[in-house]
């Protein structure tokens, strides 16, 4: 599965000088149950009380109802209903984009650092338009903190500015099947139709952020501080299996699904119960930015695919610039579930979650 690479960021190559937001100096969300289920959707109310690895190994619960579409789905129809023929030519693709033979991954679900195909906002749409692309971006977030979070403080950052990042639409949402994507520096965000294609956030995804992942001028320092606060739970044999020497694999491997055997780091069945709940506040804190019918795809796909008993966690400390206490990636990692979450020198996080493991 090579088309799954990591997109290139020029700044691990070239410093740039990136104004920091506002230091984060908590997590977004409150640190609750409640909070848990607000964001991860309705359908696992109905089972809050049970603990996290039961909620998830539950094969008995009723199939929850079918969802409709949300509105970030009702305004990407309205965007594509203004466009005229020559935007068309240049902002919608065919759903299936890319594959060769209707094999190989199609565009739509590709990472990219940049404007996906250069096709960047501000010179293929209307002033009016771009206002109806605000819209529907905030409908891909969690709220105003979670659309602070992915527009980074509203910097874009290496982007600059919301004009310079990239939306393409695929297929036709008058007829079928589409997608839209979001593209940007250090950003790759979707939306598709279908909400039961067992694939969450309908690809791979892709969030980072320029400052020191260590620093709270990193927008995404709270969900560093959250996994420091699980690690922190272990004790001393758990850390030692958890702490992985080596590379995690940012690059090619990044968010294949791999192999059992392959797959490093603490299994997070072997946990005790206030452990576990650590890594639902984990599991909480990273899905916080977006929309709940992302993170109800998430929930579903952990289930079908064995719970959270079949995940692992590892924590990598590779290379000089790596001090007593930190770590250069952590990783969450099962059958159909990658987050793998670089914190040095700043931090890229690449998330593949889906439940077609050929």
């Amino acid at each position: 599965m090579a088309e799954f690479e990591s997109p290139n960021c020029p700044e691990c190559a070239e410093a740039f000088d990136f104004p920091a937001p506002p230091p984060v100096t908590q997590a977004p969300v409150a640190v609750d149950r409640r909070d848990f289920i607000r964001v991860l959707g309705a359908g696992a109310a109905a089972a809050a009380t049970l603990s996290g690895t039961q909620l998830l190994a539950d094969d008995t619960a009723p199939a929850k109802a079918e969802r409709k579409a949300g509105p970030a789905e009702d305004l990407i129809k309205e965007l594509f209903a203004g466009l005229k023929d020559d935007q068309k030519k240049k902002v919608v693709l065919p759903y299936d984009h890319g594959t060769r033979g209707g094999k190989g991954l199609p565009t739509r679900q590709r990472m990219v650092n940049e404007a996906l195909n250069k096709v960047q906002i501000g010179t293929s749409y209307t002033k009016p338009q771009i206002e109806l692309l605000t819209k529907i971006v905030k409908a891909m977030c969690n709220g105003d903190e979670g659309y602070r979070q992915i527009s980074r403080g509203g910097t874009w950052d290496n982007s600059r500015s919301f004009e310079r990042c990239g939306a393409l639409i695929f297929g036709d949402p008058t007829k079928g099947q589409f997608a839209f994507t979001l593209t940007g520096h250090h950003l790759t965000a979707r939306v598709d139709s279908d909400l039961k294609d067992g694939i969450a956030f309908g690809g791979p995804i892709y969030y980072g952020h320029s400052p020191r992942g260590y620093s709270p001028g990193n927008i995404f320092f709270y969900q560093t501080k959250a996994v420091r606060g699980l690690f922190d739970a272990l004790d001393e044999k758990q850390q030692k299996m958890a702490i992985v020497k080596g590379d995690s694999g940012e690059h090619a491997p990044s968010v294949r699904f791999r192999k059992k055997e392959d797959r490093p780091g603490l299994p997070i069945g072997e946990l005790s119960k206030d452990q576990k709940e650590l890594v639902w506040k984990v599991m909480r804190t990273v899905l916080s930015p977006y929309r709940k019918e992302d993170g109800d795809e998430v929930m579903e796909v952990i289930k079908k695919t064995g719970g959270l008993e079949k995940i692992q966690i590892a924590f990598f400390n590779e290379g000089e610039e790596v001090k007593k206490g930190e770590w250069k990636y952590w990783r969450l990692e099962g059958p159909g579930f990658v987050w793998n979450y670089r914190i040095l020198p700043h931090v890229h996080t690449y998330v593949n979650i889906s439940s077609k493991l050929a």
